[in-house]
């Protein structure tokens, strides 16, 4: 099922997220390219793709370049291999839609049961609680989903947080195979769908922003913060883990596969606490600011400078026909590019 949601992704992305996209006028083009150059090709691919300063030195020699453009040229390399704004639009996208029918269908299953109102209900009969068609479709859906994307991250979009998304992509794998397999599926479900009330909103947030909709942008993701943090840092420990740290103890007494469960449980407490420390920080400068701040996981490096595509070279002549591009305002202008760039 897995493999099922890998290739579906790939499809809905071509078939349907794609001309939705190019429909709303989002970007098509990718980041501007480098030109071609052999020597640092062999470099970035060989070697490094951030040459410090006595590798520029040298390079800057050899090529009869500045360090600036040498550096630029590297840059817009890195950069190259990135997604453009119109596939990180299809991944949103897809993302959005299986959120909202998951979570749509887990409010729906979840209201017609007792647990939901009342979570000691989650250990009443236990270990010998049926296994009831709604739920075993929602778990295997579920676990599925996070499958395709524990495998589909090395080939998606990379983003600088990629080894704690993949730390709570094994958490959340490794509790949903657990809880199925030691039948502590009904706090599961609670689980699972107190999970994806943010993700929703988070992914409509960043299809506004893809599509230049700001004002739409900044409110969904402030109203992305305030439902991450009162879900992730309010409701989950003071439902779920009381749930899970007392109530299963109450019920059940000590046995080895509680302490498991609640580990993981603590664990994915942690990240959301790390995660909602990002946030708090993006809303502040939202609010600072009027306006909501870049994405701390930019896939872009930028700088002020970056449209000068023709290299300078430390002769005289050669920076003449640059046309002014060494002046102190263009060093300026990329000091502080530079300084502000962000790469995954």
């Amino acid at each position: 099922i897995s493999l099922v949601f890998f290739f579906h992704s790939s499809v809905s992305h071509r078939f349907i997220a794609k001309p939705c996209a190019l429909g709303l006028k989002v970007q098509a083009n990718g980041p501007q390219k480098a030109q071609p150059n052999a020597i640092l090709e062999k470099v970035f691919t060989a070697i490094t793709k951030h040459p410090d300063e006595k590798r520029l030195e040298g390079l800057s020699k050899q090529l009869d370049w500045d360090v600036r453009s040498i550096q630029r040229w590297f840059r817009q390399r890195r950069n190259q291999e990135k997604p453009s704004t119109l596939t990180k639009f299809c991944e949103s996208m897809w993302r959005f839609t299986f959120y909202l029918y998951i979570f749509t269908y887990g409010v729906r299953f979840l209201k017609k049961t007792p647990w939901l109102w009342n979570t000691r209900q989650c250990w009443n009969g236990y270990p010998y609680q049926p296994l009831m068609p709604d739920l075993h479709y929602y778990y295997i859906v579920e676990l599925s989903f996070y499958w395709s994307l524990m495998f589909s991250q090395f080939i998606d979009i990379k983003r600088k947080d990629f080894g704690i998304m993949f730390t709570h992509h094994i958490v959340t794998v490794t509790l949903i195979t657990f809880s199925y397999v030691t039948n502590l599926t009904r706090v599961g479900t609670l689980t699972l769908c107190l999970h994806d009330a943010a993700d929703v909103v988070l992914e409509a947030a960043k299809m506004a922003n893809y599509c230049k909709c700001q004002k739409l942008s900044d409110l969904l993701f402030l109203t992305f913060a305030i439902v991450f943090i009162v879900s992730r840092l309010g409701i989950y420990p003071l439902w779920i883990l009381n749930a899970t740290l007392f109530e299963l103890y109450e019920a059940l007494g000590n046995f080895p596969a509680l302490w498991v469960f609640n580990v993981l449980l603590v664990i994915l407490q942690i990240l959301h606490c790390f995660w909602s420390y990002l946030i708090i920080k993006a809303a502040y400068k939202a609010i600072s600011k009027g306006k909501v701040a870049k994405d701390d996981r930019s896939d872009i490096e930028s700088s002020s400078d970056e449209e000068e595509t023709v290299p300078r070279s430390k002769t005289p002549h050669s920076t003449i026909t640059t046309n002014g591009t060494g002046s102190s305002n263009g060093t300026n202008g990329y000091l502080t590019g530079g300084t502000c760039s962000e790469e995954h």
